[in-house]
């Protein structure tokens, strides 16, 4: 766990450093068609500023853009009291407890560390579960704040986000400079449309390549926190069973809940951001025999 915890610290310099480079590499090439070297300095100043601001903000945008609502103890004292307890069982600071209207049964972790850390769950969630199995699911995400999976979710998040605004930037950038007199290169055109088809890719593939363990990692860490991995077990076979679209998507940040929000088709789930929920329920059951 130590490992793991160390490991997605590093990952969230790398990222930051992996956003920065790119967004500098798209500056010089701007600067270096539009003949002006300023350019490169203003689209890597930007991009170091932006990332800056994805750190302490892009909780909150999650959270606003899932739609979750904070609750205290007296708005849902069953759910709340379940974090609670497990924050107490862990050693972990309490998070602020979030619920959305919605529902599709999902849940999901944010925050930039343990200390400022948020756990969402949907009404559909809370309807379908029973305490155990409830208790499973949020053991699952206070493990992702243990592991600090959240801090590199939330910098994927604000990634990706940036990198669909960068496309939209760079496919306008390419009819403009199309249709100016001055600075008609086609190759602007080009790399406009290029961008624009392979950034949400390269966004996809960012976040292929940082879920999957993660999720089987955070299952480890919930069963190892409840010593009941046959609840979480079941409670991942019924969000197979009932789960549905979410009414607010968005996949910037569809890595980040417990399971896939958009119930993709057989041939869009080998591209999943999440690992098969048969194959995690399995680890779980494995892991129960051991206990």
């Amino acid at each position: 766990m130590y490992s793991a915890i160390a490991a997605n610290k590093r990952n969230t310099v790398f990222i930051l450093l992996f956003f920065v480079v790119i967004i500098g590499g798209l500056g010089w090439l701007a600067s270096y068609i539009y003949g002006d070297v300023t350019i490169t300095f203003w689209v890597v100043g930007i991009a170091a500023f932006y990332a800056l601001i994805q750190y302490w903000a892009a909780s909150s945008q999650a959270l606003s853009m899932s739609g979750a609502v904070e609750i205290q103890k007296a708005d849902n004292p069953r759910l709340y009291r379940i974090v609670e307890n497990l924050s107490i069982a862990t050693g972990n600071p309490m998070p602020k407890v979030y619920i959305i209207n919605d529902e599709a049964p999902n849940a999901f972790a944010t925050g930039r560390d343990p200390q400022h850390a948020a756990v969402a769950a949907t009404t559909g969630l809370l309807d379908i579960m029973t305490d155990a199995e409830l208790e499973g699911v949020m053991a699952h995400e206070i493990g992702h704040v243990r592991n600090y999976d959240i801090r590199v979710s939330m910098i994927v998040f604000g990634l990706v986000v940036a990198i669909g605004f960068i496309a939209d930037m760079l496919l306008r950038m390419s009819f403009f400079a199309r249709g100016s007199r001055e600075n008609g290169n086609p190759i602007v055109m080009i790399f406009g449309l290029l961008a624009f088809i392979l950034a949400p890719l390269l966004a996809m593939f960012v976040q292929l390549a940082i879920s999957r363990q993660r999720e089987y990692l955070a299952d480890a860490t919930g069963a190892l926190t409840t010593r009941h991995p046959e609840a979480l077990a079941s409670a991942l076979h019924k969000l197979n069973e009932y789960g549905r679209p979410m009414a607010r998507q968005s996949t910037s940040m569809a890595h980040m809940w417990i399971s896939d929000p958009e119930r993709p088709s057989l041939t869009a789930r080998l591209l999943s951001t999440h690992p098969p929920i048969g194959e995690r329920i399995r680890r779980l059951l494995e892991m129960g025999g051991k206990f």
